[in-house]
């Protein structure tokens, strides 16, 4: 059993223990992990941590032996009740009943749709950026970045106006239930805080997932939801649990990705200002700097698998039902794949990161994302001049997500 304590959500706001994760990869690379209590969350029974980039990568590119099914994706264990519920959601499946649900998505979430948003989301990254430019500061999340993925997300979806601020609620309240300033708690009869992904208090969210798609039933429009409404693989389409959980994956991960990895990328060039002016001297290089601010600040920190069978990884012996827990925050950082991996260069090739996953579970929105980075940081870096650092930065108290809540910048 490691000393090492990555498992507490509390750690991870003060920033990634890299001195921690290097540790264990040198000496500990699958090392057991207790999962004490954390304020009032109760404890678990502890998991095993994989931290080098090659294990990592052979986790997520084996189901058959390390189930996203069994146990769902999260550390903390589901309620035994919400298992079934939980395991209805493609993130939570294993082949050959997770191909099934891709081949339709990817039917319709394909990269001519997502391009031709393209000039739609530089200009909403025009106005956003635009607001603050004259005042000469801004705290970029709470302003500028939080803001972004989630009205492009929305367009996509085919998301009304007057209902997206309901987005970002529902994000902050699955994604943030630890963080002091977004958690949303909500307690039991017996007083103890209910998992934020429950059945129970996504009750909202799923309602109004199933009225947004008997609306687009009813008035077909250019929208994701619609596509997903309509599409069919094999003579088969979405049935309305299917789709109510689409709808959350799509609000969840596919906003708070964005929404971590674009203040994550800022504070990259903030933290490495020769790179960053080199990549203001070079636009060119804007492609290959957004995957190393992938590398860099891996917008998802941890994923969880469970043991399908008894295995050995990292000269460890694993028995089924055991949970494994990659890091991604750890591998990206593994000088065994990436030379000189504490440098942050933008010309980085090649740059085999793992911020979209790995295996069967290669997100499908990856393009989405990068493409918003791109567009983002384009208009960045031609409408501010260098910025600075202007107080304190603030991250998510999360295990889960790479979250930057405050980052307030001057120029």
């Amino acid at each position: 059993m490691s000393d090492v304590d990555v498992f507490d959500p509390r750690v991870f706001a003060r920033g990634v223990p890299h001195d921690e994760l290097r540790r264990l990869r040198d000496t500990e690379p699958v090392a057991w992990q207790e999962e004490h209590e954390v304020l009032d969350w109760p404890s678990g029974p502890g998991y095993w941590a994989v931290t080098r980039y090659a294990d990592v990568k052979h986790v997520l590119r084996t189901p058959e032996v390390f189930s996203s099914w069994l146990g769902a994706t999260q550390i903390r264990d589901p309620e035994p009740d919400d298992l079934t519920f939980i395991r209805r959601m493609i993130l939570n499946m294993d082949p050959p009943e997770h191909n099934r649900l891709r081949r339709i998505v990817a039917a319709v979430f394909t990269r001519r749709r997502l391009e031709r948003s393209a000039e739609q989301i530089a200009e909403r990254a025009r106005a956003l950026i635009g607001a603050v430019v004259p005042r000469g500061r801004c705290d970029l999340p709470v302003e500028v970045t939080d803001d972004f993925p989630l009205l492009n997300l929305a367009d996509l979806i085919g998301v009304p106006p007057r209902d997206r601020g309901l987005l970002l609620k529902w994000t902050n309240r699955v994604i943030g239930y630890q963080d002091p300033e977004h958690a949303e708690v909500v307690r039991g009869p017996d007083g103890k805080p209910l998992n934020p992904r429950s059945p129970a208090l996504l009750a909202d969210m799923f309602g109004y997932a199933q009225e947004l798609a008997e609306a687009k039933r009813r008035d077909p429009a250019d929208d994701l939801m619609t596509a997903l409404v309509q599409a069919t693989v094999d003579g088969r389409s979405l049935d309305d649990a299917e789709l109510r959980m689409f709808f959350f994956l799509m609000v969840i991960a596919g906003n708070d990705t964005v929404r971590s990895a674009l203040p994550g990328g800022v504070l990259a060039l903030l933290q490495n200002p020769g790179e960053y002016r080199r990549l203001r001297a070079d636009p060119s290089l804007l492609p290959s700097a957004v995957e190393e601010m992938l590398r860099w600040h891996p917008p998802v920190l941890t994923f969880r698998r469970t043991a399908a069978v008894d295995t050995e990884l990292g000269g460890q012996r694993i028995a089924a039902g055991d949970k494994v827990v990659v890091y991604f925050a750890s591998a990206h950082y593994d000088e065994r794949q990436f030379p000189d991996p504490y440098r942050f260069d933008v010309s980085r090739t090649p740059n085999d990161h793992l911020a979209f996953g790995q295996g069967p579970h290669l997100c499908l929105g990856a393009h989405f994302g990068r493409l918003q980075m791109r567009v983002f940081f384009r208009e960045f870096l031609t409408m501010l001049p260098e910025v600075r650092l202007d107080g304190e930065v603030r991250r998510l108290t999360s295990n889960f997500i790479n979250g930057v809540t405050h980052l307030p910048l001057r120029w």
